[in-house]
């Protein structure tokens, strides 16, 4: 069974935004029925207090106001409104009359709370304003209340006037009883509201954890299928459609198993013959070589008619041993066989040997400062060094110029990018890719007389020399032509194998595995090789390699036996 992998929730997790989606699902939930549950409360406490109040008002001014005179002292006034606002409403009266001698008077049992000023104008004037007596309105005066807010106090106002000639009558009735019961019934629903959120969210996580645990787990899986884990497989139970799919990738998963150990199996069985092919075309390829080496140095003996065909069997015979030879090399790098050898490197000391192995210093310029040490395989970089420049020999312009400098810790390279050109500029011409270009350039780093680099030519001077030791950073060398440069459909493909640059000469000198071997050896440095064409024309190839591979050493572990045949068959 696979764990369930730990960790905090992220914002972006499935989990949270189930969560998320069930709390904003209980909260409008919530909210939405404790608004309309506030709102019913609050219309029905408010409209029962108001309806006791007024229905209690208006028999209180008819009551009281019943054996008042027409025209009323402003005494009898004062107890009538006394008498009023003592009922079981506690609310304040104001009325308004006429004495006899015509005066206006006004009745107050709180003259700070209700006057005729404190009264809306609005409520006034309805109460004031004569109707029309009709069948549908048997009254000429009604009764008007309104609500009004004064201070942080709320009060019911109403107001009315005694039909038949008497006095107007306004009451003012505070709400605050009512407001601190409203209070109260909103905040238990907040609460209320507070609790069902909490126990959704709870809901949620269990309900997110009972759905999620499944898609984890398949998680989990997938990424260990991706690892190379192929024996990976969910633990099935249930029979829903979380359950389908754990058998799904299950079924998916074996199959994958299947068809990669197949795969594995032709890979390998595809790599040991053309190894074993290697190999057994050596043995024939050496007498061969031996024969046609004697051709050669009999050439000049030999019938007019019958060179041209000797000449073509010696350098076919070469071409064809330089082939096995870089198979064998590639086929090692396939295996993951290869391994490095390491030593303190002069690199100018290195590049030098090099080019002067190959006889090419009158053709190359040369921009290297003695004392730039790096712990490398001298071997393997000469094998990249002789293809680059044989490459921009063969296919660039001449002068070729090969620099070598060094870049900070921070500085560019530190990637395995390089088998993927890039172009710095166009321009059409025939450099050639890894067939036009590193097809021909292999054929000089095989076919150079190197063998004595690794046995103690440069290697063995730069380290003598005492100048420096590896360091940090990175070492650079520029291989630089000023031919018509790389043309672009030709530049993300100059490192693949077999691939010639021109269709018109599929039987050029080389193989096409050069600049693919020089990458591969560049790679198992942990450095790069890139190739761009430069603005003012030609193409260069970049090697951007470690100052000091010894973390990529393996353990200092050689070839594992066939160093003495990488030597012979790179021709070094």
């Amino acid at each position: 069974m696979l764990g369930r992998p730990s960790g905090l929730l992220r914002w972006t997790s499935l989990r949270l935004r189930l969560v998320v989606v069930f709390a904003l699902v209980a909260l409008t939930a919530a909210v939405s029925a404790s608004g309309i549950a506030y709102w019913l409360n609050r219309n029905t406490v408010l409209d029962r207090t108001q309806n006791a109040v007024l229905k209690d008002f208006h028999k209180a001014l008819e009551d009281n106001t019943r054996s008042l005179p027409l025209h009323p002292r402003c005494a009898e006034l004062q107890d009538a409104a006394r008498q009023m606002a003592a009922g079981p409403q506690n609310y304040t009266v104001l009325l308004i009359g006429v004495d006899r001698e015509g005066k206006d008077c006004a009745a107050t049992t709180d003259k700070d709370l209700l006057t005729l000023k404190n009264v809306p104008v609005q409520l006034r004037s309805a109460v004031n304003e004569v109707r029309p007596v009709d069948e549908s309105n048997r009254y000429a005066h009604h009764l008007y209340w309104q609500r009004k807010q004064v201070g942080d106090t709320p009060y019911l106002v109403a107001g009315a006037k005694v039909i038949g000639g008497g006095p107007t009558g306004y009451m003012m009735k505070s709400l605050a009883a009512e407001r601190q019961d409203l209070t109260s019934l909103a905040w238990s629903l907040g609460i209320a509201t507070a609790l069902a959120l909490v126990g959704s969210a709870l809901l949620a996580q269990a309900a997110a954890t009972t759905v999620l645990r499944p898609v984890q787990r398949l998680g989990h899986a997938a990424r260990q299928l991706g690892e190379g884990r192929l024996d990976t497989r969910l633990r099935v139970t249930g029979t829903d459609e979380l359950a389908d799919l754990s058998r799904t990738f299950n079924r998916t998963a074996e199959r994958l198993e299947h068809r990669v150990a197949e795969l594995s199996g032709r890979e390998a069985a595809s790599r040991r013959f053309v190894a074993d092919m290697s190999h057994e075309l050596r043995t024939p390829l050496t007498a061969i070589t031996a024969v046609s080496e004697v051709l050669e140095e009999e050439a000049d003996s030999l019938d007019p008619m019958i060179a041209p065909a000797v000449q073509l069997v010696v350098s076919e015979t070469r071409r064809l041993n330089d082939l096995v030879e870089n198979l064998m090399e590639v086929t090692r790098f396939d295996a993951g066989t290869a391994r490095l050898v390491l030593d303190d490197v002069d690199v100018a000391d290195q590049v030098t040997a090099c080019i002067d192995a190959r006889a090419w210093l009158d053709a190359v310029e040369l921009d290297a400062d003695r004392g730039i040490v790096a712990r490398l395989d001298p071997r393997r970089l000469d094998v990249i060094l002789a293809n680059l420049i044989g490459n921009a020999l063969k296919h660039g312009g001449s002068p070729v110029r090969v620099s070598v400098s060094t870049e900070g810790p921070a500085g560019d390279g530190g990637g395995r990018t390089g088998s993927t050109a890039v172009s710095a500029g166009g321009g059409p011409g025939g450099a050639g890719g890894s067939g036009g270009a590193g097809g021909t350039g292999e054929a000089d780093a095989a076919g150079g007389p190197a063998a004595g680099v690794e046995g103690g030519g440069p290697e063995r001077s730069g380290k003598a020399s005492g100048e420096g030791r590896p360091g940090s950073g990175k070492l650079v060398i520029r291989v630089r032509d000023h031919g018509p440069g790389i043309p672009e459909e030709v530049l993300p493909h100059v490192f693949d194998r077999f691939y010639k640059a021109s269709a018109s000469r599929p039987r050029s000198e080389g193989s096409g595995l050069g600049l693919s071997i020089a990458l591969e050896n560049a790679h198992i440095h942990g450095g790069e090789i890139t190739a761009a064409n430069l603005p003012e024309g030609g193409a260069v190839f970049t090697l951007r390699l470690p100052m000091d591979a010894s973390p990529l050493a393996d353990g200092d572990r050689q070839d594992d036996g066939t160093a003495d045949d990488e030597d012979t068959e790179d021709g070094r």
